[in-house]
């Protein structure tokens, strides 16, 4: 019983500091509150970015094309020097044939044009199409395939796949950089609003000491404190996270610019990164109390 008349206490301590000085409190709330908003900003970029990446590794192809005068067993040696060739994780040949098929059945024009074609009038060349395992090395594995004799052209959208890489991978370091340096500023935003508040409650720790409250017991309320400004500061950044990525998803139909870059499910994606951002503000408004109590209460 003693115990738990201990942390009623400490709690009713730590409110009525939150509300004492409630224009310090509301600036130190403020301040997390942007902060994990620009948090939530950043964790759903940094995901998608990450979900655009893994689409991009796994729908990017590199379409080797064959000359037409290839024999069937020049066109197996050709797979088996593709198939020793680092990075490879598979290839399929596509004979014209096939090809042709699928464009047919793609298009009623190209069905108009190729239906009366026989195999001497198709133009359309045989191909190996190509997955790599590592995204970043898919230039290389090109060029390797680029100089086997009997392969005319390849083609994996060069260019434009290590442009959305780097833009990726440059998205992704913004953000962290930016919610490093804004948790920082919080931090040390509490930790001086916390530092008042201690020097305006001079008095009332004195009298705590003399009574023979323990250090331990005079800290636990202003780190209950920066406790309860990390949760208020929270619940906006998670209705925003929730509602409005929600809101994002059904407006863009799960999908930005293109079918070929999709969204993340909003759940139960919405309901982790909510977590995260109750556990971030609580554990930054814990982290600016204790840092003022460690450094400016001398008791």
């Amino acid at each position: 019983m003693k115990t738990i008349r201990i942390i009623v206490r400490n709690i009713r301590d730590a409110f009525k500091g939150v509300f004492r000085n409630f224009s310090l409190s509301f600036a130190s709330i403020s301040c997390i509150t942007i902060t994990l908003i620009v948090v939530a900003i950043s964790m759903v970029l940094s995901e998608n970015v990450d979900n655009f990446t893994v689409i991009v590794e796994k729908d990017v192809t590199i379409v080797a094309f064959l000359d037409n005068e290839l024999t069937s067993e020049q066109i197996e040696e050709i797979k088996d020097k593709i198939s020793i060739i680092d990075n490879v994780e598979k290839y399929e040949f596509k004979s014209k044939q096939t090809i042709t098929e699928e464009m047919r059945d793609s298009s009623e024009v190209f069905d108009n044009i190729m239906k009366n074609w026989d195999d001497d009038e198709n133009p359309i060349q045989n191909t190996y199409q190509i997955k790599v395992t590592d995204i970043n090395g898919i230039k290389k594995v090109a060029d390797e395939i680029k100089n086997i004799d009997g392969v005319t052209l390849v083609k994996y959208g060069e260019g434009m796949v290590e442009q959305l890489i780097s833009a990726f991978e440059f998205i992704h370091k913004i953000c962290i950089g930016a919610v490093i340096a804004l948790i920082l500023v919080t931090a040390f935003l509490i930790s001086n609003t916390i530092k008042i508040t201690i020097g305006s409650r001079q008095r009332e720790i004195g009298i705590m000491r003399l009574i023979g409250a323990s250090n331990l017991n005079i800290r636990i309320p202003f780190i209950i404190e920066g406790l309860l400004l990390g949760i208020l500061g929270s619940i906006i950044p998670i209705a925003t996270t929730i509602y409005g990525y929600t809101e994002l998803y059904k407006h863009f139909d799960g999908h930005l610019f293109s079918n070929f870059i999709k969204l993340i499910t909003p759940v139960p994606f919405v309901y982790k990164t909510s977590v995260v951002l109750l556990v971030v503000g609580v554990l930054v408004g814990m982290f600016g109390s204790w840092r003022a109590v460690k450094k400016h209460l001398k008791i």
